[in-house]
């Protein structure tokens, strides 16, 4: 069975869990539309890794199908620590947040792990914890203890998750632990590595300085979730690799009449500049335990689709859920029919800035002017691939052929392309007879299709870079 991504130009982004990391799932999953495998390290082991990357291999091979592998680093995360009991708390009660093992002598208190706590936060500042369910104004600080007044009902239990919206916080980039998990995976060989928390192009550059003294080849994803993040956009977009827009701690750290608008926002940018870039998290989210999506999930897929980001993400849909399957089935629906009627078209607006980039563009507009069936590009670095999907063609095909595997797993993250490993021959015309040859065995063309293809021609024994048009025998 041919898998539903190989039509879809904006590609889908699955998160493993314990509904789906068995390989008859992950199979089904893929041949439903999965192009990139997510690995969430806030919840898996070491062990787990090894066998979910064993496996998404595995099923790669067995479907002849490109999987990438995404490892998303829980990073520095603030919390609540351990209660011997949870805490019901209403509207109106007094809890102490207290520092470096602070006694308090309030009725309900609580120890974060974050020990500057007490010095960036300022009486009145709200803070939010547990994913923003529960919400406490400061009403005094002294040493290491906040006092403060709950304003939203709700249970406290143990290591919650604590936000400080526009709060400058000291926490570094990279935890002990995301050094570790980042070594796995560099061991493992995982394609692309996600950055969460990510502040500023510097801790961009932390991550890749770990890569390049490993002479590790994964792609940095960076992860925007807090308003520091939003700030420093066109820094971290010019040192990451992709960008993910992480819309669950974005939107507590945001005020939420600003998320469509933030979301909008790094998109654009984001396609302006030739930058991969995924939506994620809460897409389907009532699909966890439902078979069918909320008419408002319907609409928010389709404006991202609409957005023509590179990617779109499913997290407990997919790890945790009742319907990943159908969840696949649904995005997918949505996704290609909203492809279909058109898209944002920020990559009017692309910032052409290289050679490459500027031909593969005259590529584009030919194969849109003679209705080419297909535009083929050839790539060792990926730069050229790149370039075809910043342009995002919304009427031809897009195929990129490449002789190295780490890269056709890397190619999977770009809008439109679908990806495809073939030797490559010393002399260009063989490559783009050969890459004919392979969609034709793929049922991707056929005789009397038009193809257009960005390769390299012998001019007097130099190679110039050039731009064919060949008809399908």
């Amino acid at each position: 069975m041919e898998s539903a991504n190989k039509a879809r130009k904006t590609k889908i982004i699955a998160t493993l869990g314990p509904a789906t990391s068995d390989a008859d799932t992950l199979a089904a999953m893929v041949e439903a539309g999965v192009n990139i495998a997510r690995i969430n390290m806030s919840h898996a082991t070491p062990d787990q890794v090894r066998k979910n990357v064993e496996t998404i291999r595995y099923v790669s091979d067995l479907l002849k199908q490109p999987v990438g592998i995404l490892m998303d680093l829980q990073g520095p995360a603030i919390r609540t620590g351990d209660l011997p009991t949870a805490l019901d708390l209403q509207p109106g009660n007094r809890i102490a947040l207290t520092v470096r093992g602070e006694v308090s002598e309030e009725e309900h208190s609580v120890d974060v792990n974050y020990e500057h706590l007490v010095d960036d936060i300022k009486v009145g500042d709200v803070v939010l914890v547990d994913n923003g369910g529960i919400h406490l104004k400061v009403l005094s600080k002294k040493r290491n203890q906040l006092t403060c007044e709950v304003l939203t009902e709700g249970v406290l239990g143990s290591r919650r998750h604590i936000n400080l919206p526009g709060v400058r916080v000291k926490l570094p980039a990279l935890t002990d632990k995301d050094i570790q998990d980042v070594e796995l995976g560099i061991e493992l060989g995982v394609d692309f590595i996600a950055m969460s928390f990510c502040r500023e192009a510097e801790d961009v550059l932390k991550l890749k300085a770990i890569l390049d003294y490993r002479k590790a080849k994964q792609r940095v994803v960076a992860k925007l979730e807090d308003q520091e993040g939003i700030r420093n956009l066109a820094g971290i977009i010019e040192e990451a690799d992709a960008i993910m827009v992480a819309r669950g701690d974005l939107g507590i750290e945001c005020p939420y009449e600003e998320l469509p608008i933030i979301q909008r926002r790094i998109v654009k940018a984001c396609v302006t500049a030739g930058r991969p870039v995924i939506v994620a998290t809460h897409m389907l989210e009532s699909m966890i335990d439902n078979p069918s999506p909320t008419r408002a999930e319907i609409t928010d897929v389709s404006n991202a689709v609409f957005e023509q980001c590179d990617a779109i993400m499913l997290s407990g849909e997919t790890s945790v859920g009742k319907y990943p399957l159908k969840c696949l089935e649904i995005m997918d629906r949505i996704a290609q029919r909203v492809e279909r009627s058109g898209g944002a078209n920020y990559a009017e607006h692309a910032r052409l800035d290289t050679k490459g980039a500027k031909m593969v563009k005259a590529a584009v507009v030919m194969a849109r002017e003679i209705r080419a069936d297909a535009l083929i590009v050839f790539t060792r670095s990926g730069g050229m691939a790149r370039n075809a999907a910043w342009l995002r063609p919304e009427s031809t095909p897009l195929y990129a052929f490449t002789d190295r595997e780490r890269l056709l797993n890397q190619l999977t993250i770009h809008w439109g392309i679908a990806p495809f490993m073939m030797a490559f021959e010393d002399d260009p015309s063989l490559n783009v007879d050969h890459a004919i040859d392979i969609l034709k065995a793929h049922g991707k063309l056929k005789a009397g299709d038009t193809v257009v293809a960005v390769t390299e021609v012998s001019v007097r024994g130099r190679m110039i870079d050039t731009i064919l048009s060949e008809t399908v025998e």
